[in-house]
């Protein structure tokens, strides 16, 4: 109910205002005017897609829209980073070659010589458990006696030399005058028993040293002997292994380095030809990237001057052959493009040049729309011979999507839309009015096609 009040609210409102129109047949076109960028068909676009280096210093650079032959230097960058880096990639290599060989050397020296050190380290191991086991069985038995027996032949001595001495004091007592000869000898028997005392006393300090202290030192160490070797013998078991691995990654880690070096110089070497970038065959250099339809520079340009850096993986310039010919570019609303079906063509003018008509004609139009909300659409175009396209120059597209050559039009604000559909308001012939209902057909912007509901003749109400 208040929508039919609106609508009857507004239709009071607006009579106080209206005015008559007599319908008539009358030729009906639809047009569409939009603007659109000319483009070339044929182009090559300068990347710099590096697989190493990142760093692009321009030296040289051809002007923006500069005309090229081929072989022309359209861009050149410094080269003497690239070149010193090549250079110690190169000596880089040359250094991890001959650790190479020496790792392989050592690791073959190593495998021959590991099944040796663990039959050394397991053959020490038993040999300090055979020392261990006949010290503790003979050894020291040995030893003790034979240190007693040294103290033993010690004390002999000395007793034979008292019973020397004390037969020659029984042999000379006989005698009532000693001679000086006796003298000597019994003084030189009782200068042998002193020595043979002290003899004495030193074997038997020599038994007990050996029997207290150097024997269970022996032993002693003996015991620390077998412990260290068979420590020695476990370590051995796991590191000879452990080693050998280690020997084996270290070589291998080596390797697969000389490997990404090889790569990387390659890449460097591959990279290199990118800082020299010549014209293919005649044509035209302009800065900036043809790309999904549009001519793209915006903070680029700020690079492509000597001592710019420009970005890797980026298109930042364009070559045009001189052969190439050009279309235009466009992109449409939705109004704009949803009209647009089948053959179409109009008439272009590239803008300063108005004066210049030539012919366009729809060649391909997106049926979905861009991120932007737009409907792309390509032109071909017949340039006139006098004028020559340039990427980039502002075109006026004129096209008719629709036309007539009979129709009943009425202007928009005729129309009224309510419960019915879209209405007409009618005056009849006794003066009154009625609202007629009717069919729309295509819009023109001001004026509508009616396709039934209406004829000529009839007058009708205008807001």
């Amino acid at each position: 109910m208040h929508y039919l009040r609106f609508f009857t609210f507004a239709f009071l409102l607006s009579a106080a205002h209206a005015d008559e129109l007599t319908l008539e047949l009358k030729p009906f076109s639809v047009t569409h005017s939009f603007n659109g960028s000319v483009l070339p068909k044929d182009f090559s676009s300068l990347r710099l897609d590096a697989e190493a280096w990142a760093v692009f210093k321009v030296a040289t650079i051809s002007e923006h829209g500069s005309k090229v032959a081929e072989g022309d230097v359209l861009v050149s960058f410094e080269t003497k980073e690239i070149d010193q880096k090549i250079d110690d990639t190169k000596s880089q290599l040359e250094s991890l070659e001959q650790k190479i060989s020496t790792a392989q050397i050592e690791l073959k020296s190593l495998e021959e010589l590991a099944p040796e050190e663990l039959v050394r380290a397991e053959r020490a191991a038993a040999s300090a458990a055979e020392e261990l086991a006949y010290f503790t069985a003979t050894q020291r038995k040995i030893s003790e006696q034979d240190a007693e027996q040294d103290v033993n032949r010690r004390e002999q001595i000395l007793e034979s030399y008292e019973e020397e001495l004390k037969q020659l004091l029984q042999m000379y007592e006989a005698d009532d005058l000693t001679e000086d000869t006796e003298e000597i000898i019994l003084k030189q028997q009782r200068d042998k028993i002193t020595s043979a005392k002290f003899s004495l006393m030193l074997e038997r300090l020599k038994a007990e040293r050996m029997i207290k202290v150097y024997l269970p030192r022996k032993e002693l160490s003996l015991n620390d002997a077998v412990l260290d070797s068979a420590l020695k013998l476990k370590a051995a078991e796991k590191e000879i292994p452990l080693n050998l691995e280690r020997k084996r990654l270290e070589l291998k880690v080596m390797k697969a380095s000389l490997k990404s070096q090889y790569e990387t110089l390659a890449n460097l070497e591959k990279d290199r030809a990118l800082f020299e970038i010549k014209a293919p065959s005649d044509g035209i250099f302009y800065y900036g990237s043809v790309e999904n339809g549009k001519w793209l520079v915006s903070d680029l340009a700020k690079a492509l001057v000597p001592a710019g850096n420009v970005p890797v993986e980026k298109n930042f310039g364009t070559f045009v052959p001189s052969t190439s010919t050009f279309s235009i570019y466009a992109f449409l609303g939705q109004k704009d493009a949803l009209a647009l079906t089948g053959e179409i063509r109009g008439f272009a003018t590239l803008s300063g040049l108005e004066d210049e008509l030539f012919l366009v004609e729809l060649l391909k139009l997106a049926e979905v729309p861009d991120t932007n909300r737009t409907y792309g659409a390509v032109f071909d175009a017949a340039f006139p011979k006098d004028i020559k396209p340039t990427m980039g120059q502002t075109v006026k597209i004129r096209v008719i999507s629709y036309s007539a050559e009979k129709a009943i039009t009425v202007p928009v604000s005729a129309l009224l839309f309510n419960e019915k559909g879209w209405t007409v308001e009618v005056k009849l012939a006794d003066g009154k009015n009625e609202q007629r209902v009717v069919s729309r057909g295509k819009s023109s912007g001001k004026e509508v096609e009616i396709t039934a509901g209406l004829e000529p003749g009839q007058v009708i109400i205008v807001p």
